[in-house]
């Protein structure tokens, strides 16, 4: 056999080693071992943030994934022509960075978002940072459940304040149910 059709049958052979050389993705177990806090963890006061510019890809993807296509969003020209002299991001968009928060950080995974009311006070425009922060105001341990002060600021000012009712694990895993 020539050396250039040896090296051709051992190419293959190669390839092959790469590929079962390669890393394995190590999947967590969901069941033990991603949880945020437990009820029994959590203390009026502890608080979270959570950071986010708002991008212009976040505003389309937004308007596509919801159905809010209101130019107030998407065209400048149109919404030079509004009360905020341009455009806006969807009110929404700021306010699931409470999801975000609440589902990743406070109380974190496991978590169930059961309720949020909302003032919108003020706009947030595509490159403006959004710091949104969580606070435990009242834990009720009979029912497994927190309430949250929840709220998004561009600088120092508050563009959307609320409350979050939160049911959260427990360690004996009655928190969940």
């Amino acid at each position: 056999m020539a050396p250039l059709d040896a090296a051709a049958k051992a190419a293959p052979a190669k390839a092959a080693d790469k590929k079962r050389d390669k890393p394995v993705a190590l999947v967590p177990n969901f069941g033990t071992e991603v949880h945020g806090y437990y009820l029994e963890d959590l203390e009026v006061g502890m608080t979270a943030v959570y950071t986010k510019t708002v991008t212009e890809a976040d505003i389309a993807t937004f308007a596509g994934v919801s159905g809010d296509t209101n130019p107030i969003h998407l065209s400048d020209d149109f919404a030079k022509t509004t009360m905020f002299e341009g455009r806006i991001a969807h009110g929404m968009l700021s306010a699931s960075f409470i999801s975000t928060l609440i589902g990743t950080r406070l109380p974190g995974p496991g978590a169930i978002y059961m309720s949020q009311n909302l003032k919108f006070l003020a706009p947030v425009r595509p490159g403006q940072t959004v710091n949104t922060r969580a606070t435990v105001t009242d834990i009720n341990h009979e029912k497994a459940r927190i309430t949250l002060h929840t709220q998004c600021m561009v600088g120092d000012e508050v563009v959307i304040e609320g409350e979050a009712l939160i049911k959260v694990p427990t360690r004996d895993g009655n928190g969940t149910k």
